[in-house]
């Protein structure tokens, strides 16, 4: 028999003590965070539920901007209402360190809810065409500001544990891409402390709820709405040599277009080309003037961003040439303002903030996720000139028993912008509570 001395000195067992103290005071930590998270969950669904009945669409969030700008009032932060339209700005500073900010969106869609929820959105409101249309929270922004505000309730009554400042920004008109620049516009970055990381999450539509994804680098992509007029001669249907038909050059078009991924973009190198509206005439026997596609183009770079622009304006000329349009009736190509950059996660951000969550949430409730072709204009946050490290996280937010059955079945989810989609409340909430409060006690909290 073999026996081993190991011997201890007093300097080693401190070590060793105080490593088993941080330990403990981690998880310690940990469980008060989640016996608050429990505490607040039911006043938290109730907000969720008011959020979700009274929606509001871009550009018109007074109601839900002075909620939450309520909300963190009642909480100590200095709120600044008015920032780029309905943004809201709240500052909570507890002494030196980094600046870290949080954000949620504010608006809904114009799509009839579909869900059946006893908490099902009925809210009718006037669209900027003046149209009058149904509204709900088909993106889960409802759920967006609900985390925001619980987490801004943990971060309160937790100032103990961490030092810097903590800016909280409720963003309007994510969904039209214009949110983050008005706010940027406004003065954000100058006017208020200014973050050392920004950070989000964005509910996912095929995630698990209790779970969280994580994406290094691209995480979303550029977003273009394009529109073309495609002009020709009009006339009748009888005599089509004598009209220039706009119908049959569109149908050209459309076809040319899908050659621009397949065939001019690098196989690595992702893009979407994508004719989503389709318009043009009157009636059977008349060839129209003109007609009109919608466009969404989508990539990651900036590069083939402008490469995919420059190949639809080529085609669409080329085609029309080749056609006999006359030059003073060549195609109208224009790029629309609503451009939504691509999302890239820092990756040592990103890296950092999935090492803290795993230690919160369990190893297998932090997956790495893929990129998608999905538009956040949360990008803009990291694209000025201080190029501040920002990272997007994806919250699971559907049942984990149907997440199965549809990997199973091939039977597919509803999707996010859907009338259908609806997150399950509970673990959702928590699980992004408890995420959002996490990432901040990583990012500034007291070592």
């Amino acid at each position: 028999m073999t026996v081993v001395w190991i011997v201890i000195s007093g300097a080693s067992a401190g070590l060793i003590s105080g490593a088993r103290s941080l330990a403990a005071i981690a998880s310690d930590l940990r469980a008060m965070v989640d016996s608050r998270v429990n505490q607040e969950y039911a006043g938290l669904f109730e907000f969720y539920q008011h959020l979700h009945r009274h929606p509001e669409l871009s550009f018109k969030e007074e109601q839900t901007a002075a909620q939450i700008a309520g909300e963190l009032k009642k909480l100590g932060l200095d709120v600044t209402p008015g920032v780029g339209g309905h943004g809201i700005v709240g500052v909570l500073k507890n002494g030196p360190g980094p600046t870290v900010l949080l954000r949620t969106d504010l608006d809904a869609l114009p799509v009839k809810e579909e869900t059946g929820l006893p908490y099902e959105s009925k809210t009718r409101a006037t669209d900027e065409q003046g149209n009058e249309v149904d509204v709900m929270h088909a993106c889960g922004h409802d759920v967006h500001m609900t985390v925001f505000v619980g987490a801004a309730r943990l971060l309160s009554q937790l100032k103990d544990r961490w030092q810097g400042t903590l800016v909280m920004i409720g963003q309007p008109a994510e969904e039209k891409g214009a949110g983050a620049r008005a706010m940027l516009r406004d003065g954000l970055f100058a006017r208020f402390p200014r973050p050392d990381f920004c950070v989000a999450l964005h509910v996912k539509a095929d995630l698990p709820a209790g779970s969280v994804g994580c994406v290094e680098g691209y995480a979303l992509g550029n977003v273009d709405s394009v529109d073309v007029t495609i002009r020709g001669v009009g006339g009748h249907g009888a005599w089509p040599h004598k009209t220039k038909d706009p119908i049959v050059l569109a149908a050209q078009t459309v076809l040319a277009l899908q050659t621009i991924v397949s065939r001019e973009i690098g196989p690595g190198e992702p893009a979407v080309v994508t004719v989503g509206s389709i318009h043009g005439g009157t009636k059977h026997n008349i060839i129209p003037d003109e007609v009109k596609l919608q466009l969404t183009l989508r990539s990651y770079t900036d590069e083939v961003r402008q490469q995919t622009i420059a190949a639809v304006e080529r085609i669409t000329r080329g085609l029309a040439v080749a056609a006999g349009i006359p030059e003073d009736r060549m195609p109208v190509v224009t790029v629309r303002d609503a451009f939504s950059p691509a999302t890239y996660n820092n990756p040592e951000l990103t890296r950092r903030i999935a090492g803290a969550l795993k230690g919160w949430l369990g190893e297998k409730n932090v997956v790495s996720a893929r990129p998608v072709m999905g538009g956040e204009d949360f990008s803009e946050y990291g694209r000025t000139n201080e190029k501040i490290p920002i990272c997007m996280l994806w919250l699971g937010a559907v049942k984990p028993e149907t997440v199965k059955e549809s990997e199973t079945t091939g039977k597919p989810l509803p999707s996010l912008h859907s009338s259908l989609f609806a997150p399950l409340p509970e673990p959702t909430i928590k699980t992004g509570v408890a995420a959002m409060t996490a990432v901040v006690l990583e990012l500034i909290g007291k070592k």
